[in-house]
This record gives C-alpha cells, structure tokens and sequence, in this order.
C-alpha cells in the first residue's frame, strides 16, 4: 500500500505502508529507510560513494523492519526518500532537518536553501509521513486496541575515528519499563547493548519517540542495530530472530 503520488519533482509517493491490516500491538516505523533522491537534484551533489554511505540511509533498516513486519505480523510505515531531503525523525526547528553537513561529509544541494525549495520538501516528504503516522496512531488508539510504537534504525560501527562497542541500543524517554525489558532480553546474549546508546532521545532532534509516542502515552523506542550486522540477509534473519520475542 502506497501514499497518492505528489505531483513536481517529488513523484515518487513519500512513504509506504506494509502490511497495514497487521494484527500486532507493535507499529514499526523506519524513517531512514530509503537512499532515494530524485535524479534532477543529481545526488545533491554528492559523489556516488557518499550517496551510498550512513549519511543518505540507515543502511539495513528497511531489510531488519521488513523480517520484523513478517515475523509479528506488524504493520510497518517506510519512507521512501533520504534523510538527506528531510530527516524525518527531526523536528523541523533542527537545524538538521535539512542538512548542510553530515559527519566528514559537505551536502552541497542542501547549502541556501530557498524557502520555497525548503517548503516543498515539508509538504511533500514530511507532512504526508508524519499525517500517516498520526493517523495510524489515531486508528489503533480509537479502537482500543494495545500499542507499540517501534523505530528501526542503524548506527554505523565508528563515530569520527571512534569505535562504538554496542552491536545495537535501545533509545527511549518515558517507555523506561518496555526499553527495560527490551534491554534486558537483549542482554542475555552476552554482547554489549546499550540503553540510550549511541544516541539519546531529545525533544528538540527527535519526532518519533516524543512526538508521536510520549505525547500521546504510547510507549516508544528507537532500535539502533549497528549496521555491520545488517549487511547480509544471514545479519537480518538472525538479528529479526533476536528481536522479535522482546518487541
């Protein structure tokens, strides 16, 4: 199932719901699922490699959210742009949300920005996602029915010439007894799992896990998987396995 086409350079539908009669409390949501950039802004001026690389997509994510979708018969909401468009899990007052610079790398299709380019991607790529989002939410909570609200994403294995020790995080805010459990379940493997770690949930840089969870009482988190564990279809299947039972 797909969103109504947008007409001008975002043809392409912003998100895609998979498995939207999913019987599980769990919501997935993978924000970063996409490297897609239209081909008239020509990689916004990255090289081929780059376009490729952390900084376009959560590279993995979309392979790890779609097991997860199938194992828990789950619904899942997929964008279908990259990040580097609009970061869909950043408010738009982030001075990220659109941009300039990410880790070593200059975006140069993002460098002045007009406000009409800038408010086309918002109500082309980022309104439309978060309405479906608020939508979703809204059905599942009208009816009464058990809610979950989980994003998938990847980190990759090192940080500005620094390695991170965690094969995978849970972030959260108030869902502090559901990541608990998570955690804890995760831990049993005996590698090194981090509780907001890499990152750390913050109203002002995030959507997902404040917005649409902790405002509305739903307990939210972000999965962090670190993306050398993702790289293969064996790295997906065994990571949905270890998953799943503690979504």
């Amino acid at each position: 199932m797909q969103s109504s086409t947008e007409s001008g350079l975002y043809r392409r539908p912003p998100y895609e719901i998979v498995n939207p009669q999913g019987r599980s409390p769990v919501l997935l949501v993978c924000e970063h699922a996409s490297r897609y950039i239209p081909e008239e802004l020509a990689q916004l001026g990255l090289d081929d490699t780059a376009a490729a690389e952390h900084i376009a997509w959560d590279i993995g994510a979309l392979d790890l959210a779609r097991e997860l979708s199938a194992r828990l018969d789950a619904t899942l909401l997929v964008a279908n742009y990259s990040r580097l468009l609009i970061d869909l899990n950043r408010p738009l007052s982030a001075p990220d949300a659109i941009p300039e610079h990410s880790e070593i790398y200059p975006i140069p299709g993002n460098r002045n920005l007009g406000a009409t380019d800038r408010q086309e991607r918002v109500a082309c790529l980022f309104e439309p996602f978060h309405r479906q989002l608020a939508a979703l939410l809204d059905e599942r909570l009208g009816a009464g029915r058990p809610t979950r609200l989980v994003g998938v994403h990847s980190f990759t294995p090192s940080y500005r010439g620094e390695a991170r020790p965690w094969v995978a995080g849970v972030l959260y805010a108030k869902a502090e007894a559901y990541a608990g459990r998570m955690v804890a379940g995760l831990r049993e493997s005996g590698e090194e799992i981090g509780a907001n770690q890499p990152y750390v949930i913050d109203p002002l840089e995030d959507m997902t896990v404040p917005v649409h969870g902790d405002e509305r009482g739903v307990d939210a988190v972000l999965i962090e998987i670190r993306n050398d564990g993702l790289r293969t279809p064996q790295g997906v299947e065994a990571w949905a396995t270890r998953l799943a039972p503690w979504l």
